[in-house]
Order: C-alpha cells, then structure tokens, then sequence
C-alpha cells in the first residue's frame, strides 16, 4: 500500500487519465447555508413542474443521508466544449451538452472507474458516484471545493475553464486527506451579459434564475403544451440553451474538449434548418441514439420544431 498522504495524488492522476478537467477531495459535511435561497425558489414556484426538486431537501444539504456513512466527497467537472458547431446558423439548434452521448453515462462510468481505482487501495471502500441523478446541489459542492464561483445565471464558472463543463461527485466512505480548498470569489462584478441576453427573461436576479421562462427548461423537462407568452422568443433552441454561456466573457477560455463520447454523429452538424423540420422518427433515432435529446423524445422535439417554425430567424 502506497503512503497514504500521497493517495490523492495517485487519485488526481487517475482523475486526468480518465479525461476528467479537474478533481478535488474535500470533507463530506452540510450546505446548510443553501437552505434558505433553495426554499425561498421553491416557495416562489421557481421549480415549475419539476416536483422532484421538493423532494428530498434534507438529502440535498447533506450528502450523508444520502451514502451511508460518508465521509469524503471526490468532486470532479468534465469539459464538453465542442470543437465544431452546427453549421447552419439558421437551422434549429441543440445545446453544445446534447451534441454527443448522454453524459449520465459518460461521467458516471468515469466516477466508477476512479471508485474502482480507490478501491485497490481500499478494498472494503463503499462509494456512490453521482452525475445530476440524485438529490445533492452539484453547483454548491463545486463552489464548496473551490473550483469556481456562480454566476449571475447561476452557474458555476472557473477562472480557468469558464463554465461549459459537468459536474460529477464520489461520495465515499472512508476519509481520505483532504485538499486545502481556497474559495474563489466573485468575478462576475458589474458585468450583466447573461441577464441582458436571456430572451425570455429567466434570469430574473442576480443567481436567480425562474425554471418556468428558462428555455431548457421548456424544451427539455415541460410535458405537455409551451408556454405560448414566450412564442417567438426561444431564437432557434429546440432542446437547451446556451445563450447565457456563450455571451459570457469567462468562456472565451473554453477550450475544445477531446472526450470522444461527446463527438456528434457526422450527420447532426450538417442538418440544414429544412432538414431539422423534416425530421422523421428513423433519423431521430439514427442522430441521438445515446443522446440526451433522447430525455425530450421524438414527439417533444417535434413540438419543439413546431413552436419556433413561424418565428425562425
């Protein structure tokens, strides 16, 4: 067994080998501070349908009702920046997260790995990894592990990253040595780009942001009819958003990732805007066969299309 003070760094190691952009290990312990802002959305029905959101509040500010016995979280971002975009400016557009597959998969196979890794040295470890699939504020746990600040759109961005990135923890049960974390502090100052540039609206304070006018939350979690208010103010997005990313100084830093999972089938960028209203079911399933778009389905992505078709630009 390797000296046990230099396992984070053997774990850090393996972190990068696996492709991941950053990994830190911090303490398992309590948000409680998020307690009151994260209410006080709720309470403002900010959440829309997403009823889940309300459930399990007391796992979300403390991951040890979540892992029995946690005493390590291993939290770690994953670039998904893409090389390429789609090329008709014109055509209906994906967010850049949805170009390849499914990142649940992507990043909880990594996080398996690197539990697997950890579990050579600790053979009796027990760990959950988990990737947006369960009650825990991702975004806090980041900013908790000092790997960046949020945003005014409420997102969490890196001085060195910018903010296209996921963000994956590993609960554990052992502790391991802990990482001197220095919080990063608010770079945002008087800057309101994402705020001016929300066609909808949804930001609607600083780090604010209400769920019901959000694009993505529209085009991806709402069942049934869109909001008809917002008809003619999504600018071509059929599944996501990336607007308060992309007027965000902090992402000129963004760099291609090389995650091959995240490639876009060949086809997908080349889709013209004709080509995206005449989609049908077996060129669906051909594009996002292991997408995220795959959360939405056919039938939404078309009420999707159909909503923006009169006001495409």
């Amino acid at each position: 067994m390797q000296d046990f003070n230099q396992i984070p760094k053997s774990i850090k190691a393996k972190a990068k080998s696996l492709g991941l952009l950053e990994c830190v290990i911090i303490p398992a312990d309590s948000l409680y501070e998020e307690k009151e802002p994260f209410t006080n959305w709720l309470n403002n029905n900010m959440h829309g349908e997403m009823s889940y959101m309300a459930r399990n509040i007391e796992k979300r500010l403390d991951p040890r009702l979540l892992h029995e016995n946690a005493k390590t979280i291993i939290v770690v971002l994953q670039n998904y920046f893409p090389k390429n975009l789609q090329q008709d400016s014109t055509a209906p557009m994906l967010s850049k997260y949805a170009y390849g597959t499914d990142y649940h998969f992507v990043m909880k196979d990594k996080l398996k790995e690197l539990l697997k890794f950890i579990q050579q040295e600790f053979p009796n470890c027990k760990g959950r990894p988990f990737v947006d699939s369960a009650p825990i504020l991702e975004r806090a746990w980041a900013k908790k592990a000092g790997l960046g600040w949020i945003g005014k759109n409420s997102n969490l961005i890196s001085v060195e990253h910018g903010s296209f990135f996921f963000i994956g923890e590993l609960i554990l049960d052992i502790e391991l040595p802990f990482d001197d974390i220095k919080l990063v502090h608010d770079h945002c100052g008087n800057c309101t780009r994402c705020i001016d540039a929300c066609p909808t609206k949804a930001i609607v304070a600083s780090r604010i942001v209400d769920a019901k006018k959000c694009i993505s939350y529209q085009t991806i979690e709402l069942r049934g009819d869109l909001d008809e208010s917002l008809k003619g103010k999504f600018e071509n997005r059929v599944f996501g958003c990336d607007i308060c990313q992309d007027v965000c100084p902090w992402n000129l830093k963004s760099k291609p990732h090389n995650e091959s999972n995240f490639k876009p089938h060949q086809k997908l960028l080349q889709l013209k805007k004709e080509d995206w209203h005449a989609i049908e079911k077996p060129l669906f399933n051909e594009l996002f066969k292991n997408s995220a778009v795959k959360r939405t389905g056919f039938k939404g992505l078309k009420r999707n299309l159909e909503f923006i078709r009169t006001f495409m630009k």
